[in-house]
């Protein structure tokens, strides 16, 4: 059996994969849908492992830090508790911002609206921060680089349309969002400072190579 999706990074301790758009990370009792937690018996054998460092949303895609062993573990998720990650993303936005760069300071509250919960602009919320750059734009759609310095739930998709250019293809975010099928939004690179340091740099998503085309960005 093969996995299906690619291996970017790989040693005795960590993977790291370029995961699909849709696939959940974790096992869920309630659907047939693979995970990628369905495949760690295919990366490792061992008792102490895999564990997920970290989390994507389903809808996202890019690249997934896995630790193949507990001490690997407990290593990368030090990184990630004392900010030492290096996180980018590229989202593909609606419009184009007036700046070519920019930070957005704005904690985010999750509040649950009709059954549907989403992160939302509140003084009382958690503190957030993302640092953005504008990676080319036709001005009806632009390319923004993400490079998130907090690590919170649906941070990157609140802050683009807190900016005022709601990510393309998100049904929470953007009133035309279920225009699209995938959101446009993955996780292009990661670096955590360990010995050996790891990185990795992602390909675009297959729904997302055409509107990166006509930025001139692939």
């Amino acid at each position: 059996m093969v996995l299906p999706f690619p291996i970017l990074f790989q040693n005795n301790y960590y993977i790291i994969i370029n995961k699909p758009a849709g696939m959940p990370v974790y096992n869920n009792k309630h659907t047939t849908q693979q995970s990628v937690e369905d495949f760690f018996p295919m990366m490792s054998k061992r008792k102490d492992g895999p564990w997920l460092v970290h989390r994507l949303d389903q809808d996202t895609a890019g690249c997934l830090v896995i630790a193949l062993r507990k001490q690997a573990l407990i290593d990368a998720q030090h990184c990630f508790d004392t900010k030492q990650v290096t996180k980018i993303y590229w989202a593909i936005v609606q419009g184009k911002p007036q700046e070519n760069y920019g930070k957005i300071d704005t904690p985010l509250l999750k509040i649950t609206k009709n059954k549907q919960w989403s992160m939302q602009a509140n003084p009382k919320g958690q503190s957030t921060s993302t640092q953005w750059k504008l990676l080319g734009s036709n001005g009806h759609i632009s390319c923004l680089e993400l490079k998130l310095l907090t690590g919170r739930t649906h941070q990157a998709r609140a802050h683009c349309a807190i900016l005022g250019h709601p990510i393309i293809g998100d049904t929470i975010y953007n009133s035309k969002g279920d225009q699209e099928r995938y959101l446009h939004l993955f996780s292009r690179e990661i670096s955590l400072p360990l010995s050996p340091p790891l990185s990795a740099i992602a390909e675009p998503p297959k729904h997302m190579i055409s509107e990166l085309q006509q930025l001139d960005i692939l």
